[in-house]
Order: structure tokens, then sequence, then C-alpha cells
């Protein structure tokens, strides 16, 4: 007897569409961690989806804890579901793909681009050895054609082969390494207030934009490879990081 495809087979591709609508309109609404969600009919009839399909969708939203569903009342909007609209520090993401999503025109400008050699301190965070070579990036990220992040990438030298000369390096690192297999999926971040390097601020007119929010992050591929370290200074005034505090 021939075997036919299981009915959520057919369906999945259609619920998880419905439910990146449903967080749309979740956007769109400016909803807020605890309102409550429009009905299954109600949304059956805003998407012209069937009944079925828009309690699967909202089943996928509960399981990654966007949603929270209470019974006899209804579904609410988590803190979390929240979060995921206005871009947690929680995700990693390419400084490009973060101003891009805080609606800013991204323009980078590459200040200096130096072949290196890992001090300690880099060397432990790329797991290499003292010396070995690195690639050092300064770049300053531009959205709206203001100064909105300041940048200082240092990644294995391995990690993009070829003379640094004939590379374009107003690009995403993240892109070009991806180019190269090195596809970032995770990083561990440290988070503080600071002042920009001395050096840098008075050579770029940028001290009066102190302070900055420096986020230190060591970024990490799917086969476990530390293969970038950056400093990456975001004008306080303009970027902020949100997160969940749970009990």
């Amino acid at each position: 007897m021939k075997a036919g495809k299981s009915p959520s087979t057919k369906k999945a591709p259609l619920a998880h569409g419905l439910k990146e609508d449903i967080l749309e309109l979740i956007a769109a609404e400016g909803m807020r961690p605890g309102d409550q969600l429009p009905t299954e009919p109600e949304l059956a009839e805003r998407f012209s989806a069937s009944r079925s399909t828009v309690r699967e969708a909202l089943k996928l939203l509960e399981q990654d804890g966007l949603v929270n569903a209470i019974q006899g009342r209804g579904r609410f909007l988590s803190a979390l579901g929240s979060m995921s609209i206005e871009r947690p520090v929680t995700i990693y993401e390419s400084i490009t793909e973060m101003l891009e999503g805080l609606g800013f025109t991204v323009t980078n400008a590459v200040l200096s681009v130096t072949e290196d050699t890992a001090d300690e301190h880099v060397a432990h965070e790329l797991g290499l050895e003292p010396g070995d070579p690195v690639i050092r990036l300064v770049r300053l990220r531009l959205g709206n054609d203001q100064p909105m992040v300041f940048s200082i990438n240092i990644i294995r030298r391995d990690a993009l082969p070829g003379p640094i000369a004939y590379r374009d390096w107003g690009v995403s690192v993240t892109s070009a390494l991806e180019g190269h297999g090195h596809s970032i999926d995770s990083s561990i971040a440290r988070i503080s207030a600071a002042d920009l390097p001395a050096d840098y601020a008075r050579k770029h007119d940028l001290k009066k934009y102190d302070p900055w929010l420096l986020v230190e992050e060591t970024c990490i591929t799917r086969d476990g490879q530390r293969v970038l370290y950056a400093l990456d200074f975001h004008r306080s005034s303009e970027i902020a990081f949100n997160v969940i505090r749970r009990r």
C-alpha cells in the first residue's frame, strides 16, 4: 500500500508562514507584553486562513514562548514575544543587520585594515597562540550618515585568506566570513559603558559622543571555532539593547 503524506507535513509550511504574519501584525499594532491577541476566528478572517492553520500557527508561537495561552481567556503576548519584535540582545546579528533593523540606511567608513599579531588577550579570545597572525579592521558604521557604531574587529588570519589589499572591507564581516565557510551563529558578549579610546576619539572627532555602549564580543561558528573578536562602541544616545529578566 502506498503511503501518503501526513496532514502535519502538508500543514506545517502554511502554519509557519502564518506565524510570521501574526508576528508582523503584532509589530504593526504596537502590541506590548500582556496585550491580548485577536481570537482564532478573527485571525482566520484577517488572513483568509482555516481555523486549523491558525491554531497550528498559534501553537508554534506558544512553543517559542512568544505567546501565553490562558484557559478560558485567550492568548496574550509574552515579554519574549515583544522582545522578538524589538531585536533583543540575545539574538546574534551583524552590526549592519542591527542598524538596518532599526531603520537606518547603513554605510561603512573603513578607517584602517592591517596585518597584526595576537596579543595574549586576543589569543585567548580566539583560541590562538600569542603572536599568531590576525587581521585588525577599524571602521565607523554610519546610520543615515550619522556615527552610530565604532568597530574594532580582530579576525583570525586563516579565516579570511588572500591579500587584504584586494578585499572589500566595507561589507559585513559576518557575510565575508560566511563566504569562506565560517558561519557565525552565536557569540559571547560583555556590555559596559565606555569612552572611545582617546587616540581614535581625537583623530576622528568622536569625543562628543562619549560615553558609548561597548559590546565586547567573541563570535563562534556552527562548528565551534572562534573566528572574530569585536569591540563595538555603540552610540548610547541612539542605540540600546533589550533583555528579559525572569524569576
